[in-house]
């Protein structure tokens, strides 16, 4: 009899957890699809501000209104990549971009944008790169913070991209621990 009072909790037990671990998965699916998504980063164009391995963040609920300074993970596909890519953004829209290669800078609405964050000094990519244009509106203009080793809005194959590309801004680096933290 004790035996069998013993079994019928086990059985109770597993069910309870059952239970928890179901909810618990919904919660998880739930909050990667309204919320926001873990997305990794794959590639150098955003060293030193993200290493390719890292794993962020990347919310996506009530994010439509990006900004300059903000990164985002983009789905537009283009001649160099396939898949989700990683981007700072320069300009929006009604905003005009000016590059200059031989001085390095990037100038948006007549002001030279002050960017601590970059790897190196700029230099002109070997697709040839933009030098002027004025983004649409509802679309945005982007780069890479290590931009010797990025394709970004500068290559005419991506351009100036539709927000409508958008899977949200990143938010946090979750893993490797060493790099956790939030990203800006």
């Amino acid at each position: 009899m004790a035996e069998e009072k013993r079994s019928g909790r086990g059985a109770v037990e597993a069910y309870e957890w059952l239970k928890v671990l179901v909810v618990a998965l919904i919660a998880v699916i739930l909050i990667f699809t309204f919320v926001g998504r873990i997305t990794p980063v794959v590639g150098d164009s955003m060293y030193p501000t993200l290493h390719s391995g890292d794993v962020m963040l990347v919310r996506d609920l009530g994010y439509t209104d990006p900004q300059p300074g903000d990164i985002v993970v983009l789905t537009k596909e283009f001649d160099a990549a396939e898949g989700p890519i990683v981007k700072r953004v320069i300009a929006v829209g009604g905003q005009t971009v000016e590059i200059d290669y031989d001085a390095g800078t990037v100038t948006v609405d007549g002001q030279v944008l002050d960017e601590p964050y970059i790897n190196e000094v700029m230099a002109t990519p070997w697709y040839g790169g933009l030098t002027s244009v004025t983004v649409p509106e509802g679309s945005i203009f982007v780069m890479g913070d290590n931009r010797n080793h990025s394709n970004d809005s500068r290559d005419v194959t991506l351009g100036t991209v539709d927000v409508r590309y958008l899977l949200g801004k990143a938010e946090l680096i979750c893993f490797p621990f060493q790099h956790m933290g939030r990203i800006g």
